[in-house]
């Protein structure tokens, strides 16, 4: 089979599948392109620093629209209500955030059996690669800016051990705090006292401040264009099994030529050998001679018998008494 597809116009043939195949390809990354797109663009609003008390409510849910915001807020820390969270990638390395508690001033306050006076919000101040470069986080009034997020899901079944949290997640830290809190997180960016820097840059040592920009919005899919997208790999494939099913077609072709030929040689050949004339002039000594003649002949004359019997015998010796007598 290979010497049939190797034939100057299956070779042609195969050039020009793959270039079908190669577009059919293209137009599969085009559509495969177009089945994912943005629910929406992202937001230039979020960049723009707006107040947390006039952006979220503490009790509620978190709206997804507020979610990225930069915001800004005043109120103070407590080093008491600190933990770390491990598994955070900073520049290729992992190591721990430092979460802290902040007071929020002027934040309403919640009511009912458990809320405190004061409604706090945890912040993520730095990273730090060993849990013993963690800092406490800076005294006095906190004039804070960062960027507003939704709180993380708990993992489950995991114990981080004390002063840790296996995510920033609300619901993990109000327990472990006991304080009444929003539904989200600040990571943070500024932190000013009296005006001067005392966030991790400021303040040096080990602890890295966080670069945290605004996430990409969420993703949703065209299944029409993705069905599309595989339709076109499929033609692709195709293409070249029509290829192969002709050369395979040509080769089958040409072998039954090859039979038939040999079919066609036989048969003359036996018609030669069983020809009557053909076999006359081959054995003449079959033929008939000249003189003998076609009709039944006459039997053949006996030959004469050297001694033959006496015709009539001799009489025996007269034994009869009537004859002696």
């Amino acid at each position: 089979m290979l010497k049939t597809a190797l034939k100057p116009r299956w070779i042609a043939g195969l050039v020009f599948a793959i270039a079908i195949s190669g577009v059919f390809v293209l137009l599969s990354q085009w559509q495969f392109g177009r089945s994912t797109q943005a629910e929406a663009p992202v937001s230039t609003t979020t960049e723009e620093t707006r107040r947390l008390t006039s952006v979220l409510q503490p009790g509620g849910f978190f709206p997804g629209s507020v979610a990225d915001q930069m915001v800004s807020a005043t109120g103070s820390y407590d080093p008491q209500k600190q933990v770390l969270v491990p598994g955070r990638l900073n520049g290729g390395a992992k190591g721990y955030w430092i979460v802290s508690a902040f007071a929020v001033k002027d934040a309403p306050a919640l009511l009912g059996s458990g809320a405190t006076p004061q409604t706090w919000i945890p912040v993520a101040r730095g990273w730090v690669a060993d849990p013993a470069d963690a800092v406490a986080p800076p005294s006095g009034t906190i004039e804070l800016t960062g960027r507003l997020l939704p709180s993380e899901s708990p993992l489950p079944q995991t114990d981080p051990g004390p002063g840790r949290a296996s995510a920033v997640s609300v619901a993990e830290l109000i327990n472990d705090w006991n304080v009444s809190s929003y539904p989200g997180f600040v990571a943070a960016t500024t932190e000013l006292a009296g005006g001067t820097d005392v966030g991790p840059l400021a303040a040096g040592g080990d602890v890295k401040p966080l670069r945290i920009g605004p996430q990409p919005p969420a993703q949703q899919v065209n299944w029409l264009n993705l069905f599309y997208s595989v339709e076109w790999v499929v033609f692709a494939g195709f293409a070249l099994f029509i290829w192969w099913r002709l050369v395979k077609d040509d080769y089958r072709r040409d072998l039954e030529d090859a039979l038939d030929e040999e079919l066609a040689g036989e048969a003359a050949g036996q018609a030669v050998s069983h020809d009557p004339g053909t076999a006359a002039e081959e054995s003449p000594a079959e033929q008939p001679t000249t003189g003998q003649l076609a009709g039944p002949q006459p039997p053949a004359e006996r030959p004469a018998d050297p001694n033959p019997a006496d015709p009539q015998p001799t009489a025996p010796y007269p034994s009869d008494p009537r004859v002696q007598s």
